[in-house]
């Protein structure tokens, strides 16, 4: 379940999206949730509207915190949109409703389907009496927070997959006439929102460092709109991000904002680009046809993005018309916006999207910061996200935090497999392995924050479970530390050295046990944490002593019960399931290991063998694009026969590990 409530408040009239301007003489229908929908009148007469948002322009070269008319337009204009809220009573119950059952943030959905309701700022709006935070603005406000996003009227709801593995473009233009972008300042703080994921390498291998770089960042200079749609075409990117000036163009006889980017033909002249040009670009087909790449998120660092400033024909902003084309998210800005704000607001939605947050709340965050650190200035408002949030969006968001926060792991795991093969007796290397094992258990504590907040016993069991994974592979990497050690020092290493080792492994060893029974507890049919829980019993005692020891003993109704439900597992997975096939043939491997240890009496190996053999092969067919699963397989398994080391099972691992290697 998701900690964010989702409210839907339309605004819908009779005829045509285009050609209306507004009047307080025309009525709106408002409808919220169930509720039933109710007339209400704008305030503003069009030409009023258009005045009063050319006071909200910052002028060249005016301190935007002194500039007090401006400053008393922003409170103004939001409270008289704060009066257009106050007239839906069904607004104001599901607000309260959400504060009364204790939801953290409220998701305010706006779907405004007449093209001049697209020009109001609702993002100003002043809380109105009764409101949560009344007097305030909504949006800030941290009595009952509200995040609020726009989206377009859909009879077919847009498809979005929230869970695809990063890769951003950033595209930035400064066109003769135009003063420069802050390209270097974005593109620095897109580097430090992508480092978590940056495998890191050894000083003096740059070039290698670069190349890991480019595999999730792209950088697009002097961008024109043929060189953005000829990247988008060679590669799919799941974020763009768009620096470049917001220039006004006129569109037969209507007067828009567009996106000054370099010329194609001609370099030096401009190309200002409306929101359909650039969706096209966006949404562009590869060489070799077939369906479009879509990006789930676009950010533009370009004034008036978010403007419309004709409502006489069809269409709107730019960031409205990329959202009519298919674009799940759009960040734009419906006013200039101050350079250092655009800065700030590329960092704060780039660093909290690719670390798993929610967008939502990422966005409310953005709002606060954009207030608290850019005093003065109504930049925290002039943020408008056009945003599709589809029924299992938390679902798609937690996963993209797992697979984000799993990916985190590996980069400091793959630091600490490069570091055992270096020199043991440094106190550099030393100090950077624990700073690399810091890290991963800060991410275990944000899994058991997860797992204890969630009321979903499955997640909270998966949770619990990467915990003691994470746990699992900290004391994999003293053992092989410890190795290294005592290596190192052919064979005379300090006792105190080498049992200061043992001591953390056998502690990591424990820490990762505590969590499998935890997670077991919460899902008891989950068959991989009982299989690693009775690996890491094997490890930690005798793991080479003969079936029928004390401490084997009542551990056999575990190892049974859990061949018992993963063979249930197996069986009632077909074709349409096969990630959940895979993970049961990978436990069902693991088990037919452990079997050696923990099944008294004669444990046939060489039928064993091939049992493991087949189901390995299995696994191999079935793998598709997905590599995970297999990679884990191997991992876990080479640990089995590397640091694991067991006379019993030696051969099995053996046939294992050959099969799922064999290259195809």
């Amino acid at each position: 379940m998701s900690d964010i409530c989702s409210v839907k408040l339309e605004f819908l009239r009779p005829g045509p999206a285009h050609n209306q301007l507004l009047s307080p003489l025309t009525p709106y229908v408002a409808v919220c949730g169930d509720d039933g929908s109710v007339t209400v009148n704008m305030p503003f007469e069009h030409r009023e509207l258009l005045i009063r948002l050319k006071r909200l322009r910052y002028e060249n070269g005016v301190d935007p915190a002194r500039d007090e008319q401006r400053q008393a337009e922003v409170r103004g204009m939001g409270e008289a949109i704060g009066q257009v809220i106050g007239q839906v009573p069904a607004l104001l119950s599901a607000l309260s409703s959400a504060q009364s059952a204790g939801e953290p943030l409220v998701h305010l959905r706006l779907v405004l389907s007449p093209s001049e309701l697209g020009m109001v700022p609702f993002e100003m709006a002043i809380a109105p009496n009764a409101f949560p935070g009344s007097g305030s603005a909504l949006f800030l406000q941290p009595r009952s927070p509200i995040t609020v996003t726009r989206e377009v009227r859909r009879g077919t709801p847009l498809k979005l997959d929230w869970n695809r593995t990063p890769r951003i473009l950033f595209a930035f233009a400064s066109p003769p006439g135009y003063a420069e972008v802050p390209a270097q300042a974005h593109l620095n703080a897109l580097r430090r929102a992508i480092e978590p994921w940056v495998e890191i390498v050894d000083k003096g291998k740059t070039e290698t460092r670069v190349e890991k770089v480019k595999a999730i960042l792209t950088v697009l200079p002097d961008a024109s709109l043929e060189d953005i749609r000829q990247a988008c075409a060679d590669q799919e990117y799941t974020h763009v991000h768009i620096l470049a000036h917001g220039t006004p163009f006129n569109d037969a006889g209507d007067r828009r904002f567009g996106v000054a980017l370099c010329g194609t033909l001609d370099p030096t002249s401009a190309d200002v680009v409306d929101g359909t040009r650039l969706a096209i670009a966006l949404t562009a087909r590869g060489s070799s046809g077939g369906t479009p790449s879509v990006p789930t998120f676009v950010s533009l660092a370009t004034c008036d993005s978010g403007n419309i400033e004709s409502v006489l024909t069809p269409g709107g902003s730019i960031a409205h018309e990329l959202h009519m084309s298919g674009i799940p998210w759009v960040v734009a800005s419906q006013f200039p916006l101050w350079m250092r704000a655009s800065t700030m607001a590329a960092e704060i939605l780039y660093k909290g999207i690719l670390a798993g947050e929610d967008p939502r709340r990422v966005l409310f965050d953005l709002r606060q910061r954009l207030r608290a650190n850019a005093p003065g200035t109504h930049d925290w408002a002039s943020i408008v996200a056009y945003a599709t949030v589809p029924p299992d969006f938390a679902d798609q968001v937690r996963a993209f935090l797992y697979k984000q926060t799993r990916g985190k792991a590996e980069v400091q795991f793959g630091r600490l497999d490069t570091l055992a093969r270096g020199n043991m007796t440094s106190p550099e290397l030393g100090d950077e392995m624990a700073f690399c094992h810091r890290k991963i258990r800060e991410l275990i504590d944000s899994w058991i924050r997860e797992a204890r907040a969630s009321n979903d016993p499955v997640l909270a069991s998966e949770r619990l479970g990467m915990s003691g994974a994470l746990e699992k592979r900290i004391a994999v990497s003293f053992e092989k530390q410890r190795r290294a050690l005592a290596d190192s020092k052919a064979g005379k290493a300090r006792p105190d050295e080498l049992q200061r080792l043992d001591d953390k492994i056998q502690e990591a060893y424990l820490s990762a046990q505590r969590f499998y029974r935890q997670a077991l507890r919460k899902a008891p049919t989950n068959h991989w944490v009982i299989t690693q829980y009775l690996a890491l019993e094997a490890v930690r005692n005798n793991r080479s002593a003969a079936p029928g020891n004390a401490w084997q003993a009542p551990l056999q109704p575990w190892w049974q019960a859990a061949c018992q439900i993963s063979r249930w597992s197996y069986e009632a997975s077909d074709s349409t399931q096969p990630l959940e096939r895979i993970w049961a043939i990978g436990t069902l491997l693991e088990l037919l290991t452990l079997g050696y240890v923990f099944v008294p009496g004669d444990w046939n190996g060489e039928e064993n063998r091939q049992k493991a053999k087949s189901l390995a092969e299995e696994m191999l067919r079935l793998i598709g694009d997905n590599r995970f699963p297999l990679e884990s397989t191997i991992r876990q398994f080479e640990r089995y026969a590397s640091v694991w080391c067991c006379a019993q099972w030696d051969g099995v691992v053996t046939e294992i590990l050959a099969t799922l290697k064999r290259q195809d």
